[in-house]
């Protein structure tokens, strides 16, 4: 016979079960009609899923000015800006990682099509995730007043430096007036501003959102400050391989313009695949170590936010970072969050491609996992050589392979122990 706390725990249950059920019902369908990237791989997201499911390394030796005085000689380094017609004012009010995104912003908008059908702009907005901020121009200034002695800075430093920068900044440029800000959380930084999105439009804030990531951390002080950390390859990324010795760092971006569902269709626009749910977490534990636990809960909130069962996902873009403690943790928590299940998936990282970009890596590994439920065809890691028993599941090593994937999630851990984990659905 039960008692009266076993018939509470059984009203709570049921209770819990009605809200899903009627969330589920209420809230609306969010969906991708439109992507954009700038990368090692590419200067546009075509050309960075191409590179992806063809297993091209973009990583390379590092060329900036001060390369000599660095420990780590390897980057995944944007070299060449595509033509972008961005006007003078916007330019001079913004630095690099401000203007990858929003070069990944148009294209995502122009992808849509939803430039040409119109946009509302106090239904649009922006939020877009960095990690770092305007190095490069932190750089450029402090060398002109502790070496050149000038008297002041660049005016616009400010505004060129700050985390926000790249969300205001493609409002500007786009004449978005919904909400608008950055995501600032490190390496899951472009993952928040995804979940942040998905939020909104499920709360009937915004009809249309752009969503992503930009970083462009390849400057002599931020790169000085990550040789100091010691882990940074000296050989190249090389995750979840025995013999794998760091990551290796990368600038670029990405962006994708989210729509409700119903939006989308009243336009008549190309579904490409739904942002199916997302799963937020904390370690609250230890700033550079990765924690299992937290890293499990995220992607077990991701399944349940989706309403995905764990043998619905045939796929995990790993966050993968190359790191001895960061691969083998994740691997320890997509066995806990997957059970059984996790023997069946493919897991890879596409870091070993494009590099760690910071806040941007998110964003780029959106494009692998869009391309992956569009086009059947798993992403490999590259590098992966040496089998660790502690890192024991499918990486999908060296090269491509087809397979059917209808649902996928991706991964982003980061410092501090702040985790984000999405879900993307084939449309």
């Amino acid at each position: 016979m039960g008692t009266a706390q076993d018939g509470r725990r059984c009203v709570r249950r049921r209770s819990r079960a009605r809200r899903k059920e009627r969330q589920r019902v209420s809230r609306p369908r969010i969906v991708i009609t439109g992507l954009g990237g700038i990368s090692a791989l590419g200067t546009n997201a075509p050309a960075i899923w191409n590179a992806m499911k063809t297993g091209t390394n973009g990583i390379a030796p590092i060329d900036i000015p001060e390369k000599d005085e660095l420990k780590a000689k390897l980057a995944a380094q944007v070299r060449e800006l595509p033509d972008h017609g961005f006007e003078r004012r916007l330019l001079l009010t913004t630095s690099r990682f401000g203007l990858l995104a929003m070069i990944a912003a148009k294209e995502a908008l122009s992808d849509s099509g939803i430039i040409d059908h119109g946009i509302d702009p106090l239904r649009t907005g922006a939020i877009i995730g960095t990690g770092i901020f305007g190095g490069d121009v932190i750089d450029t200034n402090y060398k002109a007043i502790l070496l050149e002695k000038k008297k002041r800075t660049d005016i616009f430093l400010v505004p060129q430096a700050m985390p926000s920068s790249p969300a205001v900044h493609v409002s500007m440029a786009f004449g978005l007036k919904g909400p608008v800000y950055g995501t600032s959380s490190a390496c899951s930084s472009a993952n928040h501003a995804f979940a942040a999105a998905l939020d909104t439009l499920r709360a009937g804030r915004a009809d249309v959102m752009i969503a992503g990531g930009s970083d462009a951390p390849l400057n002599f002080g931020v790169l000085k400050a990550w040789d100091s950390m010691r882990i940074l390859s000296r050989n190249g990324c090389r995750p979840f391989s025995a013999d794998r010795d760091g990551l290796v760092l990368g600038d670029g971006a990405g962006a994708v313009v989210l729509e409700t569902e119903d939006h989308a269709r009243a336009r008549g626009a190309t579904i490409l695949a739904e942002l199916a749910g997302a799963g937020l977490t904390a370690d609250a534990g230890d700033i550079v170590a990765p924690d299992m636990d937290g890293a499990a809960r995220a992607m077990e909130q991701c399944l349940a936010d989706a309403d995905l069962a764990r043998g619905d996902v045939q796929y995990v873009n790993a966050h993968g970072t190359g790191t001895m403690g960061n691969d083998k943790t994740e691997t320890q928590a997509i066995r806990r969050a997957f059970g059984a299940h996790a023997d069946s998936l493919a897991v890879s990282s596409t870091k070993s491609m494009h590099g760690h970009c910071m806040g941007a890596s998110g964003a780029l590994e959106m494009i692998a996992a869009v391309g992956t439920v569009r086009d059947g065809i798993l992403p490999p890691t590259l590098g992966y050589a040496n089998p660790d028993p502690e890192c024991d599941l499918d990486y999908v090593p060296n090269k491509p392979r087809k397979a059917d994937v209808a649902a996928v999630i991706s991964n982003s851990f980061a410092f501090g122990g702040s985790n984000a984990v999405i879900a993307v659905k084939r449309a």
